[in-house]
């Protein structure tokens, strides 16, 4: 799923493209897309875009009229700009809003249609999909911890809780922790002030270091390639490879269709995490340190 670095490069490339364009149509094509009944989509066709946001991972983009689309892109759904009219044939093409200059074309790969459009009316229309997440680029360190130690959780869960901090999901906080020498298990209360200090560090500069390397790459342009498997990351999907800090093994958390990865030596004392399945069946024999591995 896109996260907030990859959120902020479309933001901008929509920036560039449909700041202060006239609207002239929407076309869907997929009868999943548009999850709101009113207002209309019609209701948009001419008007002027006149704001860009981003809400925690969802793209809104707000017209003169003071109504809103708010996009969320979900796992698979990516934007593609087009200086000529799409033809909307292809089962990937969800819909195409085309503008006075171009058109942006939304498309979604698989066959599981996630993907979701709204139309709302005003800022109270854009809260109700707010998850409330702060913006952990935006935020100061006391904000920062006040979410953060709100409630006790594991670190992971609680980086990616969209109602404490927005845009961070399963790819770049598993770069963030381990930038931050953290374990993703670890319990918020039982964090130390420097330990909260690491993490606030770690999260603004992971994500302010991806976000600038990604817009360089997409040069204003939309990303080409969106993914949450880099080169250059330190450890999300990386399990089995060596940590690039320490050299050691790479080592992952699987749960259902999410993986965590972690280095055990640079995060969790070298404590072998258990793995929810495969600790289930190895039992007694599951390796506790690197050293039992």
């Amino acid at each position: 799923m896109p996260e907030l670095p990859d959120i902020d490069v479309y933001i901008r490339a929509l920036g560039r493209h449909i700041a202060g364009k006239r609207l002239d149509s929407i076309r869907v094509r997929s009868p999943f897309l548009v999850r709101s009944v009113t207002p209309a989509l019609a209701e948009v066709d001419g008007r002027i875009v006149t704001e860009l946001r981003r809400i925690g991972k969802r793209i809104a983009i707000g017209f003169d009229n003071e109504l809103w689309l708010v996009l969320h892109l979900m796992i698979a759904g990516r934007l593609h700009w087009k200086t000529d009219k799409p033809t909307l044939s292809g089962k990937q093409h969800l819909a195409a809003f085309d503008f006075e200059n171009g058109s942006l074309l939304l498309t979604e790969a698989g066959t599981k249609k996630r993907a979701s459009l709204f139309i709302v009316t005003g800022n109270a229309g854009l809260a109700e999909h707010d998850p409330g997440g702060i913006d952990p680029l935006q935020c100061t360190y006391d904000q920062f911890a006040t979410r953060l130690l709100a409630e006790n959780h594991t670190l992971k869960r609680a980086l990616t809780d969209p109602r404490l901090f927005g845009g961070i999901g399963n790819a770049y906080s598993d770069e963030i922790l381990h930038a931050a020498r953290l374990s993703p298990v670890l319990l918020t209360q039982k964090l130390g002030d420097e330990h909260v200090h690491r993490l606030y560090d770690a999260t603004v500069s992971t994500l302010t270091r991806w976000r600038d390397e990604l817009l360089h790459a997409a040069g204003g342009e939309m990303p080409l390639k969106v993914t949450a498997f880099r080169d250059g990351m330190a450890v999300h999907g990386r399990f089995g490879e060596p940590c690039p800090v320490c050299g050691e093994s790479v080592q992952r958390i699987r749960y259902k269709d999410n993986e965590t990865n972690y280095c055990a030596k640079c995060q969790t004392d070298s404590r072998i995490l258990k793995d929810r399945s495969l600790s289930r069946l190895l039992k007694q024999d599951w390796p506790k340190t690197l050293d039992d591995l």
